[in-house]
C-alpha cells in the first residue's frame, strides 16, 4: 500500500459536506510536518453532515478505516495512509460512502 500519510493536520469530509476530526493524539510520537500521525486506533467523528433519505436526517456520524495488513505501526497500531481504505456511517452504522480526504503535505517526519 502506498499513499501520503494521514497527519493531524489532513482535513478529511464525508461526501456530503460534514467534517471529521480524530479524537487528540498523545502529545508525543512519530510526527509529520509538527503533526502527530493518525493511526487506525483514532476515532474520527463527522460533524455537519446534512445528509437526508426522504426528507429524514440521515447525517455521518464517524469514519471507519480497514488498513491492509502488513503496514507500518506506530505503538501496534496501523498507520493511516490517503489510500486507506474507508467509509462514513451513520449513528445506525449505515455505511453512505468513503470519505473525503484533502491531499496532506508532508515534509518532515520525526519521532518523540
Amino acid at each position: 500500500m502506498s499513499g501520503k500519510v494521514i497527519h493531524a493536520g489532513t482535513l478529511i469530509g464525508c461526501p456530503h459536506g460534514g467534517r471529521a476530526d480524530a479524537a487528540p493524539a498523545p502529545s508525543r510520537g512519530v510526527r509529520l510536518d509538527g503533526l502527530a500521525a493518525a493511526t487506525g486506533a483514532l476515532v474520527h467523528t463527522v460533524t455537519g453532515c446534512r445528509h437526508t433519505v426522504d426528507n429524514i436526517p440521515m447525517p455521518c456520524t464517524s469514519v471507519r478505516w480497514t488498513p491492509a495488513a502488513g503496514g507500518v505501526l506506530i505503538d501496534g497500531s496501523p498507520v493511516l495512509l490517503e489510500s486507506t481504505a474507508a467509509l462514513c456511517y451513520t449513528a445506525g452504522l449505515v455505511p453512505q460512502g468513503p470519505p473525503v480526504i484533502t491531499t496532506a503535505s508532508n515534509q518532515g517526519v520525526t519521532c518523540g
